[in-house]
């Protein structure tokens, strides 16, 4: 079985790479975003072991553009940020797993051997709420059956918002999910593209919730 490993801590991840070349594994490693992006693009891995926190890019926007190309790797996010908001933004980017910092080195193991046996299975390929249907891959959107153009940020926008239907979401979660900005990004960003889409898909369909961020609404609800 072969693994890819991204993490930029240069000890933890010789750590993994020793203990799981010890438990059977072929192992690569990268320490870098990009780097783990190409790697995980071109290369033929069963499994993706990916921190959050990265150099170039951090892990949710390479798992957002490898859903995006259709690399369907199974991946586990293995990472010292343990908030329920970040495991769910996590999962949401597109990874299969998630585990925090300390771990064990049993279950880690354990958990790559089953991601390994599920295999590369595509995601579903409609997500809607109410009238608004987008197709994550194609980046086609309706509205009551009508289309609506998309520009590719304002579809990765809209698409976090349909997995996470009725939840709030920050605007530093929105950046660090479709910018891959974290903890960095100018706010005003997520206000621009929100108004745009508002513009194209109805106002009464995204809600602010002042001091909090933003939730996906079914005006016709």
């Amino acid at each position: 079985m072969r693994v890819l490993v991204v993490e930029d801590d240069v000890r933890l991840a010789e750590v993994l790479h020793a203990g799981l070349r010890a438990e059977g594994f072929d192992v690569d490693v990268v320490h870098d975003g990009l780097d783990g992006y190409w790697q995980a693009r071109e290369g033929a891995h069963d499994v993706i072991v990916l921190d959050i926190l990265l150099p170039s890019m951090t892990g949710y926007a390479v798992a957002t553009r490898l859903r995006a190309e259709k690399v369907w790797t199974p991946l586990l996010m293995l990472t010292a940020k343990d908030g329920e908001y970040d495991e769910a933004d996590g999962l949401d980017a597109g990874a299969d797993d998630y585990l925090r910092k300390p771990f064990s080195f049993v279950v880690l193991t354990a958990r790559l051997r089953a991601l390994a046996r599920r295999g590369a299975t595509p995601r579903p390929r409609l997500l809607s709420h109410g009238a608004l249907v987008l197709d994550p891959e194609s980046g086609e959107c309706t509205v009551g059956g009508g289309p609506v153009t998309l520009q590719p940020r304002e579809r990765a926008l809209i698409e976090v918002m349909l997995r996470n239907p009725g939840r709030v979401l920050s605007k530093d979660r929105l950046l660090a999910a479709v910018w891959g900005l974290d903890g960095a990004g100018d706010p005003n960003l997520v206000e621009v593209y929100v108004s745009s889409l508002r513009r194209k898909i109805g106002a009464g369909r995204i809600a602010t919730v002042r001091g909090l961020g933003y939730r996906l609404l079914d005006p016709d609800d």
